[in-house]
């Protein structure tokens, strides 16, 4: 009778356990099930994730995550969706992890997990070479400026950006009000750019990564206009409320950043090793 109790005690601490298992990291348990992490990447925004010259994912954000996928011994899926539906939250389960990034921001924060920062980028005015009405970035004030719509450069423009989340960053807003004209992605936003400032947009505000790329693929064509306008932290996001799955994630990227992957791929991408003090 008593090895009976004992049995039926034991069974019930393993059906508990098995409850809190399957309740506890359903992210992680979706992923390890499917062999196959869904990783959000933005299709057009080099160097840090666009298709190159052979149709496949390329940049810093898609190298970061084949190691994810290795690391997790899992096989990877790409997958583009709006800039505006990632930051909404409530994925429900579409995708695992936003590798894509992102600027964390009090509104932001509150529909998403921000995980770790792993590099720190300076946030550029860009307009057509030839145009001599920019000068800095006070200039743009009443100019019709360029953005990707949902972004944190959107969010800027609209005066109404707060990066204190993570740390004691505070945002400067040199002009007083400018014309935005949002874009689906930046390389929409590049291609009236080059039209010529003034033809539909004076410029494009953007991280100095991505504008120096463009810069290096088309020579004369655009040019960065004063000193920069913020400095901001780079995260990696995921849904909000799976505290499993973001510490695994976190564990994932402390390994990357303690063996030197990413310093090495942002100096690849960017030229300088990852800056944030939260990404070291």
């Amino acid at each position: 009778m008593k090895n009976t109790l004992m049995g039926l005690a034991l069974a019930g601490l393993g059906l508990m356990a098995g409850i809190n298992t399957a309740w506890a990291g359903a992210t992680l348990d979706r992923v390890m099930a499917r062999k196959t992490v869904v990783v959000v990447a933005d299709g057009s925004y080099p160097p840090f994730s666009f298709m190159n010259d052979k149709n496949q994912m390329d940049g810093l954000d898609v190298e970061l995550a084949k190691l994810v996928a290795q690391r997790l011994g899992v096989t990877l899926r790409f997958e583009t969706p709006s800039w505006e539906v990632v930051t909404a939250g409530n994925w429900r389960g579409r995708w695992d992890v936003c590798i894509c990034s992102m600027t964390p921001d009090q509104k932001r924060a509150r529909v998403l997990d921000f995980v770790t920062a792993y590099y720190d980028s300076p946030t550029v005015v860009v307009t057509s070479v030839g145009n001599t009405e920019l000068k800095k970035a006070a200039d743009i004030n009443g100019k019709r400026i360029g953005v990707e719509q949902g972004s944190s450069y959107e969010r800027y423009l609209q005066r109404d950006l707060e990066m204190g989340i993570f740390s004691s960053r505070k945002v400067n807003y040199p002009f007083e009000k400018v014309r935005i004209a949002p874009y689906s992605s930046e390389d929409l936003a590049y291609q009236d750019l080059a039209l010529g400032a003034g033809k539909r947009i004076d410029a494009v505000v953007s991280n100095m990564g991505a504008a120096r790329f463009r810069m290096s693929k088309v020579p004369g064509k655009f040019q960065i206009v004063g000193e920069p306008l913020y400095n901001e932290e780079n995260w990696i996001v995921v849904d909000k409320g799976d505290a499993e799955w973001k510490q695994k994630i976190q564990a994932v990227f402390a390994e990357l950043k303690a063996d030197g992957s990413i310093d090495r791929l942002t100096k690849k991408w960017i030229g300088v090793p990852a800056t944030s003090p939260a990404a070291k």
